[in-house]
């Protein structure tokens, strides 16, 4: 194979290709022109696997190499690095040393790329000091990456340091440099750099607004997103999780529907945050449109979209369609096994949800991790399943090298209050490694209300209010407790310990409620448009459970 006409024919060829079996009929067709010893053809095919992510196959072609050049092994450490093969990057370029091949500045920029995926300090510091050695140390593009290296490790300073002496800074050493202040959470010294670069692209305006929103701090986000000269699929995708991150689910829904309004098309990334988002704000028919849409315009249901239309569902309380969305996922991961897990648990379908989980484990793809078993023991929570609680959290240890943490803990005292064993619960969390919070005190001196245990009441009690002594609930309930057993004189002790400390009601939760496909927020005794129509039929609800025979207590 040879002159321009077969070149760009040969080019033309490896565009079309889209699957491994083309890929390997085309390379059929160079090794009988010879063509699999030329450098200039090899560095083309290896780049379109890489491009397809084929990079094994790329390694095998480029290994049948007599003498591939610099070019060859560049294609094939941009396919490793793109697949976060960072461990076979470095072992090749080691190779590539062996068989004395010089590095270039390209060359560099993957092997930094690969240490940083690896974190590792060390061989990263080894990397830049062949760099300075070799000469490459003032080139642009390697100063960028090695960067981002030192800021992905935590050395700031050293970032900063590379950072401060280039002489010729593009503007993707600006963005980096302000990424590297961001992820740290210094906004002020990101917004310096972005305030003195000397031309912005969409890229450092998306980063700046990402940053803001990892800080929460969502007005600046807003205001610089509105600044924007130009906005790009990642500028809308990130203002909408920059919402989203910060719990405010109604203004990331909205900022989607402008993103539309816009014309600009999202994304499965976009999809899965706005799912996300309904699920939060229980926006069902919200979801179902999204879900509509995205059939609609043929996006890829990949796990990730595929797990947030499975949670969004369960949290609505379509707990059938969630079970339908999770059983057509052609690809499961650990995440979808976990959404739909819960799910169950959260509608009551314990004994479900534990069948799951089972189903889970003996497929084998997806291996339980931290929050599946805080999936499953509140599951058992939910449903009163306390022998099976206290199974899986012994095979959370034993079977499956997972040390327990809070939530897991939580799950278990919760569990075992419920059900009457507060000694044990009590044992239990005296021997955990770290001291109860006051989510466990509380699950503690609520089954002490149900079970009537006094004297565990006032050990609980104690420990509650001195976690959160300002908490209004807190009192309540104690003197709820007080109240069933008739301890009067403890009830206005508490009343007298609210006025001492000047404890206020609690500001009432805000709700959210889909109605007619508009989505509603509410709050426990304040008016909206819709309440004497919910009034009118709750007392239509009370007088036909009176006429089949329902009192209250």
């Amino acid at each position: 194979m040879s002159g321009n006409g077969s070149a760009i024919l040969f080019s033309s060829l490896l565009r079309c290709c889209r699957s491994l079996e083309v890929l390997k009929s085309v390379h059929a067709t160079m090794i009988k022109s010879n063509a699999h010893q030329d450098s200039f053809f090899v560095n083309q095919f290896v780049s379109q696997c890489s491009r397809i992510r084929q990079v094994g196959y790329a390694l095998q072609v480029s290994a049948q190499m007599a003498e591939p050049n610099v070019f060859v092994y560049n294609a094939v450490f941009g396919g490793l690095v793109q697949e976060f093969a960072s461990r076979e990057c470095v072992e090749l370029y080691v190779g590539m040393l062996r068989s004395n091949v010089l590095p270039d500045g390209y060359t560099f920029s993957y092997l930094v790329k690969a240490c940083a995926q690896l974190s590792a300090v060390e061989l990263g510091a080894a990397v830049h000091a062949q760099i300075e050695k070799l000469g490459f140390g003032r080139q642009i593009l390697v100063r960028t990456v090695l960067t981002d290296f030192y800021s992905s490790i935590g050395w700031i300073g050293e970032a900063r340091k590379l950072f401060d002496e280039m002489s010729d800074r593009d503007v993707v050493s600006w963005t980096a440099m302000i990424h590297s202040h961001s992820c740290v959470g210094d906004m002020i010294s990101a917004r310096r750099l972005f305030d003195e670069m000397p031309e912005r692209s969409v890229v450092s305006w998306n980063t700046m607004i990402a940053g803001y929103g990892r800080s929460g701090d969502v007005e600046t986000a807003n205001s610089l997103f509105n600044e924007m000269p130009e906005k790009n699929l990642v500028s809308w995708t990130t203002m909408i999780s920059c919402y989203s991150q910060n719990k405010r689910y109604k203004e990331a829904i909205e900022c989607f529907e402008r993103m539309k309004a816009a014309g600009v098309s999202p994304d499965q990334v976009t999809m899965t945050t706005a799912i996300s988002a309904c699920a939060h704000l229980g926006a069902l028919n919200v979801g179902r449109e999204l879900h509509l849409y995205s059939m609609s315009n043929k996006l890829n249901f990949s796990v990730h979209l595929g797990s947030a239309l499975v949670d969004m569902y369960a949290k609505c309380g379509c707990l059938e369609k969630a079970l339908i969305t999770f059983y057509k996922l052609e690809e499961k991961n650990t995440f979808c096994w976990n959404c739909i897990i819960e799910g169950l648990a959260i509608h009551g379908y314990g004994s479900d949800a534990i069948t799951m989980f089972r189903k889970m484990n003996e497929e084998g793809k997806a291996r339980p991790n931290f929050v599946t078993f805080v999936s499953v023991l509140s599951a058992c929570n939910h449903s009163g399943m306390i022998e099976e609680g206290r199974r899986l959290f012994s095979s959370m240890i034993k079977d499956y090298s997972i040390c327990p943490a809070m939530e897991h803990y939580g799950c278990m005292v919760d569990l075992l209050s419920r059900g009457g064993h507060l000694e044990e619960a009590l044992n239990l969390m005296s021997t955990m490694p770290m001291k109860p919070n006051a989510v466990m005190w509380l699950a503690l001196l609520s089954g002490c209300r149900i079970h009537r245990n006094m004297e565990l009441t006032e050990i609980s009690a104690e420990k509650l209010l001195s976690l959160e002594p300002n908490n209004s609930s807190h009192y309540m309930l104690l003197i709820n407790i007080y109240t069933e057993g008739k301890a009067w004189e403890k009830v206005e002790r508490v009343r007298e310990m609210m006025k001492e400390k000047e404890v206020q009601k609690r500001t009432p939760g805000c709700s959210w409620i889909d109605i007619n496909g508009v989505v509603r927020e509410f709050a426990a005794g304040h008016m909206f448009q819709l309440s004497s129509e919910m009034y009118f039929l709750l007392l239509r609800l009370d007088r036909q459970l009176k006429l089949v025979g329902f009192s209250p207590e």
